[in-house]
């Protein structure tokens, strides 16, 4: 398990009395400036941060937990997904009496760095970590801190395929040993709901407007369109995805360049309710009546399906009850549980005006 440093760990590095440390990390005088950066030098090379000694002399806990999301900033204002998970989270937290540390980055190196640096400054007991990528240094790291930590979401393997088989509520997989917790969605079942309602409805082509394409659950989800899309005889040129930054303006974009297509899809399927919207919006600049030539499935539904006009088809979950469900988990690792794999409930389809028939001559 790995250790923080402390101050005799930097005195002893350094080849100074400890005082001589506590001097020159107080700005105190006592030291001169050779020495002093001697010391500073040797405390950032170890990781060390103010409040770090003090608080892992206490042997208490810090009484929060962390959040980072590393997304592009414009696409998180206009998205209910975090807000209402966020909720979820703070439900839990906040009756346990437990703060919740949250921080929006650029990419997922800097999200990296603030788990290093929670961890030297002691800042957080545990973290929840959204968004597995296909390739995530994330996991690795949380370990090589022993930094407690809730995947939400389910991470891939090397090879593409779950990292570990589903659990009986907080059990592991016996050929994928669980190493750190997660709670997980099953967007597998719920595309097959979708194509089963456009099939079902007589709709052959189809374009699913997919998220970032480095996120495990994108990937999970293009995946399993193609099985469902093959298991009915539609081929890729009949069936596919296209990659977004989940924002409205890409989701427009992809829109329009599917639209345009010499055969368009005669249905959309969008991975979240904002480009659903825009895209519902694209159609009715361009004279395409939805639902009478084009269906729009939005992935998760909100107050914009519902109040766009047509109201959208969407799929409805709980994910207020996906954010207590994580921050559960978290809490019972820190009681001392171990880690454990959570599964939601499956997302349930709520077909509105948004889809019908394709016409006739489709």
């Amino acid at each position: 398990m790995a250790r923080r440093p402390t101050i005799k760990d930097i005195a002893r590095q350094a080849g100074v009395s400890e005082s001589a440390v506590s001097f020159a990390l107080n700005d105190r005088p006592g030291v001169s400036q050779d020495t002093r950066a001697r010391i500073r030098r040797v405390a950032e090379e170890l990781g060390w941060q103010p409040n770090s000694a003090a608080r892992a002399l206490s042997g208490e806990r810090s009484g929060a937990v962390g959040l980072v999301l590393a997304r592009p900033a414009h696409t998180l204002g206009v998205e209910s997904f975090f807000l209402q998970l966020v909720s979820g989270i703070q439900e839990v937290l906040s009756a346990d009496r437990t703060a919740l540390l949250f921080q929006v980055v650029e990419d997922i190196d800097a999200e990296c760095a603030v788990y290093r640096r929670w961890w030297a400054e002691r800042r957080v007991d545990g973290v929840l970590v959204v968004d597995p990528r296909t390739s995530d240094p994330r996991p690795a790291l949380l370990e090589g801190l022993a930094l407690p930590a809730v995947t939400i979401g389910e991470a891939l393997s090397p090879d593409g395929g779950a990292a570990a088989g589903p659990g009986d509520g907080r059990g592991s997989s016996p050929a994928h040993p669980v190493t750190l917790s997660s709670v997980r969605a099953d967007d597998a079942g719920a595309m097959a709901q979708v194509l089963e309602h456009l099939y079902g409805l007589g709709h052959r082509r189809i374009v699913h407007v997919a998220g970032l394409p480095g996120l495990a659950h994108t990937v999970r989800r293009m995946e399993s369109l193609r099985t469902e899309a093959a298991r009915r005889g539609l081929g890729p040129d009949q069936v596919r995805s296209v990659v977004t930054d989940y924002s409205d303006a890409e989701g427009a974009a992809a829109t329009r360049r599917v639209l345009a297509e010499p055969d368009p899809p005669t249905a959309l399927v969008y991975d979240n309710d904002v480009m659903a919207v825009a895209g519902s919006a694209v159609a009715a600049e361009l004279g395409i009546p939805v639902p009478g030539r084009l269906s729009i499935v939005a992935w998760d539904d909100s107050a914009l399906c519902r109040v766009t006009h047509p109201r959208l088809t969407a799929l409805v979950r709980d994910t207020a009850g996906f954010g207590r469900l994580a921050a559960e988990e978290l809490l019972a690792v820190l009681a001392g549980s171990p880690p454990g794999v959570r599964i939601s409930e499956l997302p349930r389809l709520e077909p509105r005006d948004s889809t019908a028939p394709p016409p006739a001559h489709t």
